[in-house]
């Protein structure tokens, strides 16, 4: 895969990254399309320019403040639940960290090792 710089990067390569994941597929979630593993939803796509990503709070607080510009906390009502990202705003490599994060958060225990591989490649398609 071979994936955009930061100002390059678009949802069709935001689908791409979370494609690529192992065991994902993309589904309708209400009127919006989400990405899943083992039918768990870890992120989803409420528009064309932006990516819901369902991550732990530390993970939410320290993606914020790598890329300020293109993350921001998401709420449900009170509760923190992840990071609204713009994908113009963001550099590719952030995406790819913070949708493999939220996968691995909804992926069964035993995936671990399928996601070292995927880093492994997807880290060589982003070198520069």
């Amino acid at each position: 895969m071979n994936l955009p710089s930061a100002s390059m990067t678009t949802m069709r390569h935001v689908r791409e990254l979370a494609l690529s994941l192992p065991e994902t597929t993309e589904q309708p979630h209400h009127d919006i399309s989400s990405f899943r593993v083992r039918n768990k939803i870890f992120a989803t796509v409420p528009d064309d320019g932006h990516v819901r990503i369902f991550l732990l709070d530390h993970e939410v607080t320290a993606a914020c403040a790598e890329a300020p510009d293109g993350c921001e906390p998401l709420y449900w009502g009170t509760k923190l639940r992840g990071i609204v990202v713009t994908v113009r705003s963001t550099p590719a490599p952030l995406i790819a960290e913070l949708l493999a994060e939220a996968w691995h958060a909804k992926a069964p225990p035993r995936s671990g090792s399928l996601l070292a591989d995927w880093a492994r490649c997807t880290t060589q398609d982003l070198a520069p």
